[in-house]
């Protein structure tokens, strides 16, 4: 062992000394470069691996993470821009009566649908907000397209929603293109909705949009609920038949809104959006009403100090008062009724 040691030995630093002083030996390292470089690209492939895939599941994540925050901020977008197509029909009737400005302004919460009704007669779907999140009975659900339902049932963590399909459910809705009043009701078809009670008569076209009157207090007031796809015309009934279609997608929608609607009475709401008028125009006077004020304060004083001496004045008065003491008594008694 120790011959064959001393033997390499010699031959290395012969090697070196030759490749340090000719270039007897530069084809030879060329070669072995080519065969070092596929060594070295073989043992560095555990690595490369190991980052690539490090690289690949670090951005898919952030993508991820990324696509649900831009389909959380769609979601809530779109909620909001459902109200745009009723304001535009109703702006200046909204705005005298209803204070408009409140109507699109509804907290918004958004939850996931986690589970539906296995009942195949029933339309019920399962969210993963409940009573701990302040879900209460009745509040209404809408996806990115319309109202889909209500809350009919509350658990700690999670809520039962009845869509607006179900038989058993009902929703007051008015035309948007006339405001048309009707009662919207479920047919266990999840496609179709079905107008009860139409008058034969009533001006109602395929192609109008039905939006949430509000009238029930259970549903906020402009929300897009359905579009009329069928209306059929009978001279023997009292009632046409009137179906539509729903606008949100209650069979493919993962996420949905909840929205709290106000509790203020439409008097509340005006009397709140005339004092918050008031208060906004005297903030603007603000800066105008002490630059006169102090001006007119010196001459009150001047005002009240003239009428001192003339308090004396009406003793003068009290002497033909008798002569006419009837007269002048119903005078001021009619005033003081009016007043």
């Amino acid at each position: 062992m120790g011959v064959r040691l001393l033997v390499l030995v010699v031959l290395s630093v012969a090697l070196m000394v030759v490749d340090a002083r000719f270039t007897l030996l530069k084809p030879v390292r060329s070669q072995m470069s080519l065969v070092l470089m596929q060594t070295y690209w073989v043992t560095d492939l555990p690595q490369r691996l190991v980052q690539g895939v490090a690289s690949q599941f670090g951005s898919r994540t952030e993508l991820v993470a990324e696509n649900e925050k831009l389909k959380t901020e769609n979601l809530l977008l779109q909620g909001r821009m459902q109200k745009l197509a009723a304001l535009t029909e109703q702006n200046v009737r909204l705005r005298e009566l209803l204070n408009s400005s409140a109507l699109v302004n509804e907290k918004v919460e958004v939850a996931e649908l986690i589970g539906m009704d296995p009942n195949p007669f029933t339309h019920r779907i399962i969210i993963n907000k409940g009573e701990r999140d302040g879900v209460v009975l009745g509040q209404p659900v809408l996806d990115a397209r319309g109202l889909m339902g209500q809350v009919v049932e509350l658990m700690p963590n999670t809520s039962r929603v009845l869509l607006l399909t179900d038989t058993t459910h009902s929703i007051p809705i008015q035309v948007n293109r006339n405001g048309l009043r009707a009662i919207a009701s479920g047919t266990g078809n999840p496609e179709r909705l079905e107008l009860r009670h139409v008058p034969d008569t009533a001006d109602i076209k395929v192609g109008d949009l039905l939006v949430s009157s509000g009238l029930g207090q259970r549903f906020p007031a402009g929300y897009p609920v359905a579009t009329v796809n069928e209306v059929i015309h009978d001279s023997g009934q009292p009632f046409a038949i009137v179906r539509a279609v729903p606008t949100a997608a209650l069979n493919r929608s993962r996420y949905l809104l909840l929205v709290f609607s106000d509790s203020r009475t439409p008097e509340e709401r005006a009397n709140d959006a005339a004092q918050a008028q008031e208060a906004e125009q005297k903030g603007e006077a603000g800066p105008i009403v002490p630059a006169t004020v102090p001006k007119p304060a010196p001459t009150i004083p001047a005002a009240t100090a003239a009428p001192a001496p003339a308090v004396p004045d009406p003793k003068t008065v009290k002497k033909p008062a008798p002569a006419a003491a009837k007269p002048p008594a119903a005078a001021p008694a009619t005033t003081r009724e009016r007043e």
